[in-house]
């Protein structure tokens, strides 16, 4: 073993993060930094210097890009004969907010999240907390490794061992859809509003909240319209239990 993962495991003042992260990643970090701010929120970066830009907001951008294109790299190679509109699906399904959610509570995100408890509530049904992380985890992953370390680390580490594409194969996830139906069973209007984000107009970033029947209920971001769209919804039929 090379002396500096010796060093990060037993003797830097790290080492009982680092061994956290090895057990929970298989090998040991290189920039201990990056995974520190992957599992750093925005709600604790905000006393930091520079704010924001010390959360794991940037790093879960970087994370879903590289998630998305391994996982549809699987499932190309799985499905040699399925259609796009069918890969597309699946790839929404892997890493749908919920997926992740599970996820990184199976991994045991929340012991290494670090957040401010007074204005997130980790246990609610509308919070993508772990979610984010994961991809975060992914982005941080990727910048210390580079791409083929994190395509093998997610194949082998995460889909193989945690992933059941196949049942997942057989699951609805059209939220947006399954909600809208849901709504007119009920007679209920259903509103995709456009609503400030907390970063600001120059984040780029779409803020889509659910109103029923003029009830806020979730909300989604992200740096697509639809996308936020869809989270949103994902997040509000998870909180209706639908």
């Amino acid at each position: 073993m090379p002396l500096s993962r010796i060093y990060k495991l037993h003797l830097s003042p790290d080492r009982k993060y680092v061994k956290a992260l090895k057990n929970l990643l298989g090998f040991v970090p290189g920039n201990l930094s990056l995974y520190k701010m992957a599992f750093r929120h925005r709600s604790i970066a905000l006393g930091i210097k520079r704010g924001g830009k010390n959360s794991n907001e940037r790093l879960e951008f970087l994370g879903d890009a590289i998630l998305g294109a391994v996982v549809a790299e699987v499932l190309f190679k799985m499905y040699p004969y399925k259609e796009e509109g069918f890969l597309t699906e699946m790839r929404s399904k892997i890493v749908s907010r919920v997926n992740l959610n599970q996820l990184g509570k199976k991994l045991g995100f929340n012991e290494l999240i670090e957040f401010d408890p007074t204005t997130v509530n980790i246990t609610s049904k509308q919070s993508s907390l772990l979610g984010d992380a994961f991809e975060a985890l992914i982005g941080a992953v990727y910048l210390d490794k580079g791409y083929n370390f994190t395509k093998d680390f997610l194949i082998q580490r995460i889909i193989k061992p945690h992933i059941d594409i196949h049942t997942l194969e057989q699951t609805e996830t059209n939220f947006k859809s399954k909600l809208i139906e849901w709504c007119q069973r009920h007679s209920k209007d259903i509103v995709f509003e456009l609503v400030p984000n907390q970063e600001g107009d120059n984040a780029k970033l779409f803020s889509i909240q659910v109103l029923i029947d003029n009830e806020p209920m979730a909300t989604g971001i992200d740096f697509n319209k639809k996308s936020a769209e869809k989270l949103a919804a994902e997040k509000t039929c998870e909180l209706l239990a639908i």
